[in-house]
């Protein structure tokens, strides 16, 4: 299973992007795939706090667009949503101290533990920082081999 990361949920959704159209395909082939695909509640959340952000875009998505948009993707029928559960410190816990996580990267070793802990194959992120959690696979489809 292949998990999205924020970066690519948002090139795929704004236009003004210069990688929305590489981001916009990745994006349509997971949501209509019949192989189950991931998002992180995460970043679900952090989608729609960046489109919406009115010193980050200007314009900036209006709410009910970015909530449309969201909404589409959680109508596919094979989306996965990776969520804490109980076990989940367990999963952060060792990534926090092997990888030296402090202030923001937090937030990534958040998404890489939701990531390991559900089983995802791949993680799918522009985001080179994801690289310090070596136990998860990380691919930048942008990125032409």
């Amino acid at each position: 299973m292949i998990a999205f990361d924020t970066n690519l949920l948002v090139y795929a959704h704004r236009e003004d992007s210069p990688f929305h159209e590489a981001a916009y395909e990745c994006v349509r082939q997971g949501a209509e795939a019949r192989a189950p695909w991931a998002l992180p509640w995460p970043c679900l959340h952090e989608f729609f706090a960046i489109v919406t952000h009115p010193r980050i875009y200007d314009p900036a998505t209006p709410p009910a667009k970015a909530i449309a948009q969201i909404d589409a993707w959680l109508a596919s029928p094979s989306v996965v949503l990776l969520a804490e559960s109980a076990t989940h410190w367990e999963a952060l816990r060792p990534l926090l101290s092997t990888a030296k996580v402090a202030g923001p990267a937090v937030h990534d070793a958040r998404i890489a533990a939701l990531c390991l802990q559900h089983g995802v194959r791949e993680l799918w992120s522009a985001d080179r920082d994801f690289g310090r959690f070596a136990a998860l696979r990380v691919v930048n489809p942008l990125v032409r081999p």
